[in-house]
């Protein structure tokens, strides 16, 4: 952040007695705060990472900017990049001469338009395998395609320009914290895993929601959910595919064979604010009302049920910008933009005004500095959180994100949920990140809708790779992550809770009345020893999914926790999951699976098979725990 300009000293001297009581005064009142930044409606500033296309700009240009966008950020895992490329309504390419684009790390790209319809994109809008090895020719796979969202656009999928097998498909070869939401795609299937790239083509994990698709082939994806979305078809299922308010989901009636779960509506959900351009050409941002028990898509019969907020009643940050600057705008009732960009957070964000919207562009992330707590949601109905990721800092933090005071108490209204939307946090990666907590849910009646909270298994820390394997000794001593999400609010509801390599715990849920659907879980790759990953008690190890003894009412659809001890495979887990044995607690479709190191004794509570390496890849399931 910059530096604040220092404040002269003035020494009044011999100046007449008034004259001194006066300066005196002025030099002790507080400081003006600076005035509220003018915002264009037509224009507003988004800054230099912000594109912004019309159907007037030549396609040449289009197509050779994002090509060059790509080419930058298809290898930027860990890089500071972070980008937001827009299409105001109208029209780009046609099937003869199409738009193809490629979508790399840390790049978010969408429609302005009101409806998804409103900007067609004429062409393919796709992410591929990477090729780590062999010089780009091997190990070709989409396991870390991280980082990237789409939305508020109809794809019409155009051959031109593309080889025999990528005419089959749009590709969307894609693992964690990718979101695809608000789209019509037409012209062709969609493709969850990239089988036009020679390799193992291994991909896991993403999230679909409020779309209009065809068929989709899911081929290797081994966990996914879609939320209130069309599908024409569903191809199969590898581990953990999760289906909650889709019409044309298919029936999950033979679980485990295919391993489908299907909720027919939704219990509740928000959809993602979105920017768009109204008729007069001014720019606002959407805020979806909250539903329950809905499916299909939210645009089908026109706009979006909800209220829109004009762009200038938003403070459009940039990079640079002190968190002052940002807690004043909340303070004087505005809402917040992150434009994209890392925001080096050293005093807290506080969101404390109800309805209040923070709306990160293209990845914006904020890291901690010196063992802050970035982010702060005080306990007020409506406020919503989304497109903002978390970094822990090299400092530790006590918690990168704290939704509702510790102590709780306020009653929020259940039909406005606080809401978390695409909101994903690190601790590591980029660099070393320490974290005792990264999410921490204190309030009532909360949605999170689809998140990623991860503790970086692998990056650019600087570990030396000669301790341990890939450094995990050090990683485990340094990169410090203890708990992923604790939940101590009541009738909390997540749609896509993906949580991975905390030290003790993944998940803890302490509140009553929550409900979960889809949940996928990695366990830590890098304990050194059995005793760095035994419980107090003498258990062996932490459940990746665990709810309070005390809870009387819980329900979890669709879950898997994976191991893959890669730094002592000799590692025992005894339980996947651990849930009170009461009637009010239900787990429905849930499983463990060995990766190829270490060992999970039991699904849950005992209950379930061994997963370990003699079943490598092949899941335990449990359909109903308790057993009806």
């Amino acid at each position: 952040m910059p530096t604040p300009v220092s404040r002269r000293t003035v020494r009044l001297g011999a100046l007449a007695t008034g004259a001194a009581l006066i300066a005196s005064a002025l030099l002790a009142a507080p400081a003006v705060a600076a005035p509220p930044r003018t915002v264009d409606p037509f224009h507003p500033d988004f800054g230099p990472n912000v594109t912004i296309y019309s159907p007037d700009t030549p396609l040449s240009q289009i197509r050779g900017e994002l090509d060059a966008l790509h080419a930058q950020q298809v290898d930027a895992e860990m890089s500071t990049v972070r980008k937001a490329v827009y299409f105001l309504p109208g029209e780009y390419g046609t099937a003869a001469d199409p738009l193809q684009v490629k979508v790399g790390y840390y790049t978010e790209i969408a429609g302005l338009g009101a409806s998804p319809d409103d900007v067609t994109l004429n062409g393919g809008l796709e992410v591929y395998n990477r090729c780590l090895a062999d010089g780009g020719t091997g190990n070709c796979l989409a396991l870390v395609n991280f980082w990237r969202t789409i939305s508020n656009l109809h794809v019409a999928v155009a051959k031109a320009g593309q080889d025999g097998c990528r005419q089959s498909a749009n590709f969307w070869a894609v693992s964690q914290a990718v979101s695809m939401r608000r789209l019509d795609i037409t012209g062709a299937n969609v493709s969850l895993m990239d089988y036009c790239t020679a390799g193992p083509q291994y991909a896991s994990g993403g999230f679909i929601a409020d779309s209009k698709l065809p068929y989709v082939v899911s081929g290797s994806q081994q966990q996914w959910l879609t939320r209130n979305t069309e599908v024409a078809g569903w191809s199969n299922g590898v581990w953990n595919q999760v289906f909650s308010g889709v019409v044309g989901a298919p029936d999950d009636a033979a679980f485990p064979n295919p391993p489908y779960t299907t909720i027919d509506k939704t219990p509740v959900s928000r959809e993602k604010p979105y920017l768009y351009v109204d008729a007069d050409g001014r720019y606002n941002v959407r805020v979806p009302a909250a539903q329950r028990d809905s499916s299909g898509v939210s645009w089908a019969d026109g706009q979006t049920a909800g209220r829109s907020i004009p762009i200038t009643d938003f403070f459009i940050a940039k990079p640079g910008d002190s968190v002052q600057q940002i807690n004043n705008a909340l303070s004087r009732g505005q809402n917040l933009i992150l434009t994209p960009g890392v925001y080096d957070i050293a005093q807290t964000i506080q969101v404390k005004r109800p309805g209040t919207v923070v709306l990160g562009l293209g990845h914006a992330t904020l890291t901690a500095v010196g063992g802050a707590v970035p982010l702060e949601v005080k306990d007020n109905d409506g406020i919503v959180i989304a497109g903002v990721t978390i970094d822990a800092g090299t400092a530790l933090s006590p918690v990168l994100l704290r939704v509702g005071n510790a102590n709780g108490g306020k009653k929020l209204d259940p039909n406005d949920p606080i809401t978390l939307s695409d909101v994903y946090f690190r601790v590591g990666g980029p660099h070393i990140g320490k974290a005792t907590t990264a999410l921490e849910v204190n309030a009532d009646d909360v949605l999170i809708d689809h998140i990623w909270v991860w503790r970086g298994d692998h990056g650019v820390e600087g570990f030396d790779p000669n301790d341990g394997v890939n450094g995990d000794n050090q990683r485990w001593a340094t990169n410090t992550g203890t708990n992923g999400v604790i939940v101590n609010g009541d009738d909390v509801t997540a749609t896509g809770l993906f949580v991975e390599h905390f030290q003790q715990y993944n998940t803890l849920w302490n509140g009553e009345n929550g409900r979960v659907i889809l949940y996928q879980n990695e366990l830590p790759y890098d304990p050194p020893t059995q005793a760095d990953w035994t419980r107090p008690d003498g258990t062996l190890g932490y459940p990746g999914y665990k709810i309070a003894d005390d809870v009387t009412t819980h329900r979890l659809d669709g879950a898997g926790v994976y191991v893959f001890n890669q730094n002592n495979p000799s590692i025992l887990t005894a339980n996947g999951f651990e849930a009170p044995e009461t009637p009010g607690v239900q787990l429905h479709h849930i499983m463990t699976v060995n990766l190829s190191a270490g060992t999970i004794q039991h699904v849950v509570n005992g209950v379930g098979g061994q997963a370990d390496n003699s079943n490598t890849g092949t899941p335990q399931f449990v359909v109903n725990y308790p057993a009806p």
